[in-house]
C-alpha cells in the first residue's frame, strides 16, 4: 500500500484529527443555568480557595498537553510548529485510544528554551501533565529539567524516556532468550542525541555496567575536549575501558548494539566481530541502521526495528499513554525512575514465557491489555512511593 498518498488523502479528507465534543448535554435554561451562568460561578468560587479543587471540578484531571516546537519532528528535522501538528493530532488519538487520556497539540511558535518553558509555565493550570514532544537535543534537555523546577505537574518528553522505557522491556525479554545477564553484557549505542542519552541513562539504571556510547564522530571518550558538555557528561558515565574508534571499533565483542541514528551504519562485518547470539535494535526511522534480512543473513540472534513492517517494533507507543494514564491516576506531581522502571517491566512481562521467542520480544502497541497493566505498574509505584502528590 502507499502509505503516503493514503494518509495526504484521508487528511485532507478529515480536516483534523481530533475534536471537541461536550460531556454535558444544554437542551433548556436549567441546564445553561447549571452548567454556565450563573450556576458555574460555584465552582470558580470553590478553585479560587483551593487550586487543587481543578481537578475536581474541570477536565483538568485527565487533560494533559503536547507541545513541540517543530524541532526534531519524526525523521524529518526541523520543520516548524505548524508542520508537526499532524503528528501531535495523532499522538492525541493515541493518548486517548489506548490510555483514555484527554491530549491537546499545542505547537509553539519559538524554539527559544526560555520561551518555551515560560510558555508551559504559564499554561499548567489548564493541564494535569505535560508531554514534550519532537524537541530537538540538546535544548530538550533543559527545557524538561527546567519545567520540572517551575511546574506542579509532571513533565515527560516522550522522545527520551518512552523510547529508553519500551528498549529497557525489549533488552529484558532479549536478554532472557540469549540466557545472558544485564550486568554481564557490552552494548553499544549509536546516537548520542534525545533517545540515545536517555537510553544509556535508563539502561544503567536497569544493571548494565558495560556500555560504549557513539555519534557520529566515534566513540565518545572522557577527557575529550572536542565534545559538547552533554556529551562530555555521557562519556564520563560510559566506555569504562576508555576505547577509541569509530562504531566498528565499538562493536568487537560487543553482545548488543542499539540504534538511534540513521540508515545502513551497520554492516555484515561490524556483526561478525560482536559475540555469540548478538542482539541489534536498528531504530532509525524511516530506515534502520540495518535491514533486518541482512541481520539475520549475518549471524543475528535477534533483531529488532523502529518499523512495524517487521516483528520486534520497539514502539514508544507502548509507553506513554499507560505511564500518563497511571500518573493521572496517582495525581502524582513527576514521573520518577522507579515509575519508568515499573512501566518498563509491565511492558516485558506482557509477553509470556510461552509467547517469547526471536520473533515476538515486545507485546503488540495496540493491545489495551498492556497499557492497562503499564498504568496500573506506575500508578502502584508512585503511590508505594510516595511521589509528592500536585498542589500537595
Amino acid at each position: 500500500m502507499n502509505y503516503r498518498e493514503l494518509s495526504l488523502k484521508k487528511h485532507q479528507e478529515l480536516k483534523g484529527k481530533i475534536e471537541m465534543v461536550s460531556r454535558a448535554e444544554v437542551k433548556s435554561k436549567d441546564d445553561l443555568a447549571i452548567l454556565y451562568s450563573p450556576g458555574v460561578a460555584e465552582p470558580c468560587l470553590e478553585i479560587q480557595k483551593d487550586k487543587k479543587l481543578s481537578y475536581t471540578y474541570t477536565r483538568r484531571h485527565n487533560t494533559i498537553a503536547v507541545i513541540t516546537d517543530g524541532s526534531a519532528v519524526l525523521g524529518l528535522g526541523n520543520i516548524g510548529p505548524e508542520a508537526g501538528m499532524p503528528v501531535m493530532e495523532g499522538k492525541a488519538i493515541l493518548f486517548k485510544l489506548l490510555g483514555g487520556v484527554d491530549a491537546i497539540p499545542l505547537c509553539i511558535d519559538s524554539q527559544d528554551p526560555e520561551k518555551i518553558i515560560e510558555t508551559v509555565r504559564l499554561l499548567q493550570g489548564s493541564f494535569g501533565g505535560i508531554n514534550l514532544e519532537d524537541i530537538s537535543a540538546p535544548r530538550c534537555f533543559m527545557i524538561e529539567q527546567e519545567l520540572k523546577k517551575v511546574c506542579d505537574i509532571p513533565i515527560f518528553h516522550d522522545d527520551q524516556h518512552g523510547t529508553a522505557i519500551v528498549v529497557g522491556a525489549a533488552l529484558t525479554n532479549a536478554l532472557k532468550l540469549a540466557e545472558k545477564k544485564i550486568e554481564d553484557i557490552k552494548l553499544v549505542i549509536n546516537g548520542a542525541g534525545a533517545a540515545g542519552t536517555s537510553i544509556a541513562h535508563f539502561l544503567m539504571s536497569l544493571g548494565v555496567k558495560h556500555m560504549v556510547v557513539c555519534d557520529k564522530n566515534g566513540i565518545l571518550t572522557r577527557g575529550d575536549q572536542s565534545l559538547s558538555p552533554t556529551h562530555q557528561a555521557l562519556a564520563h558515565l560510559t566506555n569504562p575501558n576508555l576505547e577509541k574508534g569509530l562504531l566498528k571499533d565499538a562493536m568487537k565483542h560487543a553482545d548488543v548494539v542499539i540504534g538511534v541514528s540513521v540508515r545502513n551504519v551497520i554492516t555484515k562485518e561490524m556483526i561478525s566481530q560482536m559475540n555469540d547470539k548478538p542482539i541489534i535494535f536498528a531504530m532509525a526511522n524511516p530506515e534502520p541502521e540495518i535491514l533486518p534480512e541482512v541481520a539475520k543473513e549475518s549471524g543475528v540472534f535477534i533483531i529488532g526495528t523502529g518499523s512495524s513492517k517487521y516483528p520486534n517494533q520497539i514502539n514508544n507507543l507502548l509507553a506513554f499513554p499507560g505511564i500518563f494514564r497511571g500518573t493521572l491516576d496517582a495525581h502524582a506531581k513527576d514521573i520518577t525512575h522507579d515509575m519508568m522502571r515499573a512501566a518498563s517491566l509491565a511492558i516485558a512481562s506482557s509477553v509470556t514465557d510461552e509467547e517469547l521467542s526471536t520473533e515476538f520480544i515486545i507485546p503488540n502497541p495496540l493491545d489495551p491489555k498492556v497499557h492497562e497493566r503499564v498504568a496500573l505498574a506506575v500508578k502502584e509505584t508512585a503511590i508505594q512511593t510516595n511521589v509528592p502528590k500536585t498542589y500537595e
